[in-house]
């Protein structure tokens, strides 16, 4: 494959995605710098070479530059590729805000829904640079230790700028690491936020034993009730058809590395969903998209019972 440019990316985040993102992007032959809030955990990585916490006995790349300055990491960059938890991007873009240099791309890594506003993650990041930027939304089925650890993928990217998803779809790829193109940012975002709660749902069906019939009504009507919700939010509904929707919610519904399955298991056990939180470093995205998927249904006139149910189950009712 003939080497890309090799412009400089910053990484916000260091659990297993944002880890896995820069270990990708760094085989493409970029080097990137690799931004963290733990401070321990950045010094950690730059020191080991490796993120045993989120991603463990992958080794880092050279051209890979763990930092804890975040006007360091942004200097001179061509994407920012944001890869924190849906309810840290609006605390971190407000600290990037001055810092994003013009021309820069940015790149949404983020899954779910913001609770207290109901806005999805590309319209918070837009909320807090205030200028006018590109924005991409990269998501699909993509576990982040297979991603690091080079096995085929496939995502999506989209945007309202086709320059920029067509920069990003050529800078992004590998030999095993492919991305589609769309401009059906809201399918895009929706799917991948309300697959997280299915996946939840799924792990409690598989942990009552209640079998293979009912895992697979629960991710059929799943995929139904979020092409509901993201059609009425003015997505199209081939998008949740595609590797954004279908794909995503199939993988995270019967993955072993899928953390909100791994939730909805433990559930249930019957494990109360606060021990289950105190218990994890990794964030289980399903739990917050939930109660703020309900209100957008309920706003919207939208039906979401597979989302009311589990809203029920995740507070004990």
């Amino acid at each position: 494959m003939t080497e890309i440019s090799r412009s400089p990316a910053a990484v916000l985040g260091c659990g297993g995605w944002g880890t896995a993102l820069a270990v990708h992007l760094a085989s493409t032959g970029c080097s990137v710098r690799l931004w963290g809030r733990d401070q321990l955990l950045v010094r950690g990585l730059a020191d080991n070479r490796e993120n045993p916490v989120y991603l463990p006995g992958v080794v880092l790349p050279k051209s890979v530059e763990p930092m804890c300055s975040i006007e360091s990491a942004l200097r001179g960059v061509q994407y920012v590729v944001v890869a924190v938890p849906s309810h840290g991007v609006r605390d971190v873009m407000r600290k990037v805000a001055g810092h994003v240099e013009p021309g820069v791309t940015i790149v949404s890594a983020v899954k779910g829904i913001e609770a207290t506003t109901l806005l999805r993650m590309s319209q918070v990041i837009e909320e807090e640079l205030q200028t006018a930027r590109s924005i991409v939304v990269l998501s699909g089925p993509s576990f982040a230790a297979e991603v690091a650890r080079g096995l085929p993928t496939a995502v999506v990217v989209s945007g309202d700028d086709e320059e920029a998803v067509a920069s990003v779809q050529h800078d992004f790829r590998s030999r095993t690491f492919r991305l589609y193109g769309s401009r059906d940012t809201v399918g895009v975002e929706v799917g991948g936020a309300l697959k997280n709660v299915m996946a939840i749902a799924a792990g409690v069906v598989e942990s009552l034993g209640l079998g293979h019939n009912a895992l697979s009504a629960i991710i059929t009507r799943g995929l139904a009730e979020s092409t509901r919700l993201a059609c009425a939010m003015g997505g199209q509904r081939e998008t949740l058809s595609g590797l954004s929707g279908l794909g995503d919610l199939v993988l995270t519904c019967t993955g072993g590395l899928s953390r909100n399955r791994r939730l909805g298991l433990q559930l249930g056990q019957g494990l109360a969903l606060p021990d289950i939180l105190k218990a994890t470093r990794t964030v289980a995205e399903g739990v917050r998209t939930t109660e703020a998927a309900l209100e957008i249904g309920g706003q919207l006139g939208v039906e979401l019972p597979i989302t009311a149910q589990m809203a029920d189950v995740l507070v004990g009712r």
